[in-house]
């Protein structure tokens, strides 16, 4: 409950699920980043406030991205990026998409029937957050930032 508790904090303060889900992955780096949490802002509401993709599903892929993404020259592309997306996906769908009726922010809030209900996002922030951890690690990530099989 005290995670729930922080995640609700941050949404008091303005963040957007997509934000949040960023700014939970850089704390588990030991890291701030104001501009790549900034770059996230875009994703509020289902992508510009347009009810489309979950920020929480478009923020997680992000943080995946965040540890297994191209971000030099140096980097070489992890393979098992793609696959841990392709994962997180279909997690995704079958965990919400079936109980909510879609993956997209409109469905998941209830923005077309008029029972807004935003109680949904800090459990399905603290769900996915746990659910991409789980697969970093599976895929040989160490959640402080490094890559534990190389």
């Amino acid at each position: 409950m005290e995670e729930i508790e922080e995640l609700l904090q941050y949404g008091r303060q303005g963040y957007n699920c997509g934000q949040i889900m960023m700014i939970r992955a850089l704390e588990m780096q030991g890291k701030e980043n104001p501009d790549v949490v900034r770059a996230m802002t875009g994703f509020a509401g289902g992508i510009g406030w347009s009810g489309d993709l979950c920020g929480v599903l478009t923020g997680a892929v992000a943080v995946l991205g965040l540890y297994a993404g191209k971000g030099s020259l140096q980097d070489q592309d992890d393979v098992r990026l793609m696959f841990m997306i392709e994962d997180l996906i279909k997690w995704f769908k079958e965990r919400y998409g079936e109980t909510y009726g879609g993956i997209h922010c409109n469905e998941i809030l209830g923005l077309n029937s008029g029972k807004i209900d935003m109680d949904r996002c800090p459990v399905m922030i603290a769900e996915t957050l746990q659910y991409i951890k789980e697969l970093l690690v599976k895929n040989g990530y160490d959640l402080t930032g490094g890559i534990l099989d190389e």
